[in-house]
């Protein structure tokens, strides 16, 4: 198999070190205090598109009283990568988070009655940083896997697919990943898409065929840009994502969807923060019980991606 690494990777951040994240905390006044009062509650800022059914959103004392007594005080620290529209990117501000993974979090630390603290952080450095506890919580459109469930755990909260983005007109004539052979493809690295396009290069090569020659890219947003360049015939990606990026019609580009790729999506949390997955999962599983969670995927045009009720590790 035929694999450049077209960008640095940053790798495991396993001491707990910045590595080059960024801070967009909601509530950057909160200071990092051990008291034993409730942290304020995040508000959600007005370029949020689901701002108006988050602020709405009540605390439940009977959840915050369940967290642990940190993060009562301090608030959650979520880590996300942004630069994945729509699932997050950043606001025109330059530092506000926006995007469905923003929104769901600030709506569970309402729903928590905590703050809330959002860092960006590059992909691979994630998990990681969930291990050490430099973070909480991880929501960054991350596939549920079994590989990952040695590591984390997760609170299941949505349910997508993956799709292609190729050129406007699909020159090429793609239609399913069989297609892909011999051609060139671009993927975020160390994620669920890499992992089809290596299967997908696996299976071209046991048909006699060509294999993919694969680009592997830090952010999704890199990985997306080489179809509009012209240097791959096709980015693998979250259906969500290609579907958002050829919505402009400055890329160029249009969306496929792969069939029977659908796959539930976690929050992912340290194994040991028992209580915290837990009370996570009950957060959840209200505001899907109330429609709140319904209404804020409705905002970001995301209904497809609903589930019926919170799953712990897909049960």
């Amino acid at each position: 198999m035929k694999i450049r690494i077209v960008i640095p990777l940053l790798l495991a951040c396993l001491a707990g070190t910045a590595c080059g994240a960024q801070s967009l905390s909601a509530d950057p006044a909160a200071p990092a205090s051990k008291s034993a009062q409730p942290a304020a509650q995040v508000q959600a800022p007005a370029e949020d598109k689901a701002a108006a059914v988050i602020n709405a959103i009540a605390a439940d004392p009977a959840l915050n009283a369940r967290l642990p007594a940190d993060i009562r005080a301090e608030g959650l620290k979520m880590t996300t990568s942004l630069g994945y529209p729509p699932m997050n990117m950043i606001g025109s501000d330059g530092t506000t988070a926006i995007g469905l993974d923003p929104s769901l979090g600030r709506a569970l630390a309402r729903k928590l009655g905590v703050s809330l603290h959002i860092t960006d952080e590059e992909f691979n450095s994630q998990i990681p940083g969930i291990i050490t506890g430099r973070y909480d919580i991880l929501m960054s459109s991350v596939s549920d896997t079994a590989e990952r469930r040695t590591n984390v755990t997760f609170v299941d909260y949505v349910k997508a697919g993956a799709g292609m983005l190729v050129q406007k007109g699909n020159p090429e004539g793609i239609k399913t990943p069989a297609d892909l052979c011999g051609r060139t493809v671009s993927v975020v690295d160390n994620g669920s898409s890499l992992a089809l396009a290596e299967q997908t290069h696996a299976d071209c090569e046991k048909n006699g065929e060509k294999g993919l020659d694969i680009l592997k890219f830090a952010g999704d947003q890199e990985a997306l840009l080489q179809v509009s360049n012209g240097r791959a015939q096709a980015n693998i990606t979250d259906y969500v994502a290609a579907a958002y990026k050829a919505g402009d019609p400055k890329t160029g580009a249009e969306a496929l969807s792969i069939a029977g790729t659908e796959a539930l999506w976690g929050i992912a949390l340290h194994p040991d923060n028992k209580e915290l997955i837990e009370a996570v999962r009950d957060a959840l599983d209200a505001l899907i019980q109330s429609g709140e969670y319904g209404k804020i995927l409705a905002a970001w045009d995301l209904e497809q991606l609903a589930i019926e009720s919170a799953l712990v590790n897909g049960e």
